[in-house]
């Protein structure tokens, strides 16, 4: 008889919202498939369990699949562990979960927390519709062509972002989408948790410590209040040559035949063009 794959969701920085299922089922597994094995040590030695800990990350995934199948053909019970959170939410799993499927191996999930929920509840942006697209790309160029891509999305969108490249993404976010309601989360759960909320540009003015994990969510598009990414690309080369504000609406008003008012209002709306 087959054994079972167990996902278990750990908690993202308060160790209080561990669950008793988790813990519980943690200790009934043979072996534990951890995203990394030290940490994992760490937090099983802190719960006075001893199990056999594998590693299950980004790189050696696919090579680790074949092998995890065979335990579990063999009646191994194999929990999944992520460093922070659920496994497969921007963390390693998918693979192995979709060979598992295939396989027709029992699966089954002891869930916990995600810092996307976590946030998305505490930003006060609309809950009922939303997209996780989890990192955007580092690269400059894709990270904007991302968020123009993104910009007509209705649904609340949500990424994570690593502290290294934050501010850079609200510049980014700030430039693309100056209107929208953002909500920026930094360490949830932890002792220092901070919750910042208002346009990106705000944001910016107000984050003090670009350390440690941040979700940004940032309000989805209204319609009416937008405009083209190309008319934001003429926008910024405008405001390198620094010209006034009501200048830099006639010439993208002339440019794309657009209304020289609502130009003028939402590049007014921009703290960056006043």
């Amino acid at each position: 008889m087959s054994g079972q794959l167990i996902l278990c969701g750990l908690p993202i920085g308060n160790p209080g919202d561990l669950s008793p299922r988790v813990l519980k089922t943690l200790a009934a597994a043979d072996i534990i498939a951890a995203e990394d094995t030290r940490t994992a040590g760490i937090f099983l030695r802190r719960h006075q369990l001893s199990k056999k800990i594998i590693s299950l990350y980004e790189h050696n995934e696919a090579a680790r699949v074949p092998q995890i199948l065979e335990l579990l053909r063999a009646g191994k019970n194999i929990a999944v562990i992520s460093e922070a959170g659920m496994p497969l939410i921007s963390d390693p799993g998918y693979q192995l979960v979709k060979a598992a499927r295939e396989a027709n191996v029992a699966i089954d999930v002891a869930p916990g927390p995600t810092a996307l929920i976590t946030a998305l509840a505490a930003s006060g942006l609309p809950t009922d519709s939303f997209i996780f697209q989890g990192f955007l790309p580092a690269p400059e160029g894709q990270r904007r062509e991302m968020l123009e891509s993104l910009r007509a999305e209705r649904r609340t969108l949500i990424f994570y972002e690593a502290p290294h490249r934050i501010l850079d993404t609200l510049q980014d976010a700030a430039l693309i989408l100056p209107e929208r309601l953002c909500f920026l989360g930094r360490e949830l759960t932890k002792k220092y948790q901070e919750h910042l909320r208002g346009t990106a540009r705000e944001i910016l003015s107000r984050l003090k410590t670009p350390r440690g994990e941040f979700v940004l969510i940032i309000s989805g598009a209204t319609g009416g209040e937008e405009l083209p990414p190309a008319v934001w690309r003429l926008a910024a080369e405008l405001k390198q040559l620094k010209l006034p504000t009501a200048q830099a609406a006639q010439i993208i008003a002339e440019v794309f035949a657009l209304p020289k008012n609502r130009v003028k209002k939402i590049l007014y709306a921009d703290t960056a063009f006043r």
